[in-house]
């Protein structure tokens, strides 16, 4: 192993071309973490973000973005347990991953998915992650429930509509085009609403209501989540396209009996993060093994070609997972 790596680093706050290849040194694993010698980096809402300056890593994470990627251990720190050197895994990362090695909670590593590639497993763990905590133990989401997941083409979309439709959910998703509404369809939607041609609101009114909401824009969907909720119904707010401000009513919350909640998965606690990724092994994993539930794959980028990825996943024509080939198939 040499002591530096190939990365993408942000130079400077701002748009999809301030990612700027660099050559790093390798980081050193502490107290139970892992080395990983990165085959692929998955691209994520997050990493533009703290690429434009808006969401900064934690004080004990790499300044690179990148918070998912698959790969081999190739060193690991003391008190490392249930990972071994030549692994490969699918790690969810605090930062770093648009770079050829990156450190990690041993805890926060899966095995890659029997009959799974490095490619699609490097899909797995951020958006698998987010689902899992927020659409099933934050937002209870049981078996025979509406459930409407908004942005149904994204990578986190498309990971909700099929998990949601395996455990037996009735699963409604907006997207905004007649091609993406049918991608929400072929993954086990129920009603693909386009929703620059039809109100969620109403039709989900029609259902008798949706019993839990999963939203990454905010803004004016609030007020139109909370009508378009049932009584007891949950909404769980992940992210905003749209502004996290608004002047609300909250007598429907309280008259209807509400639930209105959310997280981020990064600031969580190392701890949080491990127990999340039990939850995963246990439940999910074996459907992954069994090809009942798979990543939707776009489109794969070389690692300097970061920018371009970012510009895509920005662009919003994106179906599915970005990914930055930066290893490859040979790791």
């Amino acid at each position: 192993m040499t002591e530096t790596m190939r990365a993408v680093e942000i130079a400077k706050p701002g748009g999809p071309e301030v990612l700027t290849p660099v050559t790093r040194a390798i980081p050193e694993p502490g107290h139970g973490q892992v080395l990983l010698r990165i085959a692929y980096a998955g691209v994520n809402r997050p990493d533009a973000l703290q690429r434009a300056g808006l969401y900064d890593p934690p004080p004990d994470a790499s300044d690179l973005p990148g918070l998912e990627a698959s790969g081999e251990v190739v060193a690991m720190g003391p008190g490392v347990a249930g990972v071994a050197l030549c692994d490969k895994v699918c790690a969810l990362l605090p930062g770093g991953g648009y770079a050829e090695y990156a450190v990690t909670q041993a805890a926060h590593c899966l095995p890659v998915p029997e009959g799974m590639g490095l490619k699609e497993a490097a899909c797995l763990p951020e958006t698998f992650f987010t689902v899992w905590s927020n659409v099933f133990q934050r937002g209870g989401l049981q078996g025979g429930e509406r459930f409407l997941v908004h942005g149904g083409s994204s990578g986190i979309g498309t990971t909700a509509i099929q998990l949601a439709a395996q455990f037996g959910a009735r699963v409604f998703a907006t997207a905004g085009s007649a091609e993406k509404c049918q991608a929400c369809l072929d993954l086990g939607a129920e009603r693909a609403i386009n929703y620059r041609e039809e109100d969620f609101v109403a039709v989900l009114r029609a259902e008798g209501g949706a019993h839990l909401i999963l939203d990454m824009v905010g803004g004016s969907y609030i007020p139109r989540n909370i009508k378009a909720l049932a009584d007891d119904g949950r909404l769980v707010q992940i992210a905003f396209l749209d502004s996290p401000k608004l002047e609300m009513n909250f007598v429907q919350v309280m008259t209807r009996r509400l639930t209105i909640t959310g997280s981020t998965l990064r600031p969580q606690s190392d701890l949080a993060k491990a127990r999340i990724a039990e939850a995963l092994r246990a439940h999910v994993w074996p459907l992954l093994a069994a090809g009942r539930i798979g990543p939707v794959m776009d489109s794969e980028f070389p690692l300097e070609a970061a920018a371009s990825a970012h510009a895509r996943m920005e662009g919003s024509t994106h179906i599915g997972k970005i990914v930055l080939a930066v290893g490859g198939g040979d790791v």
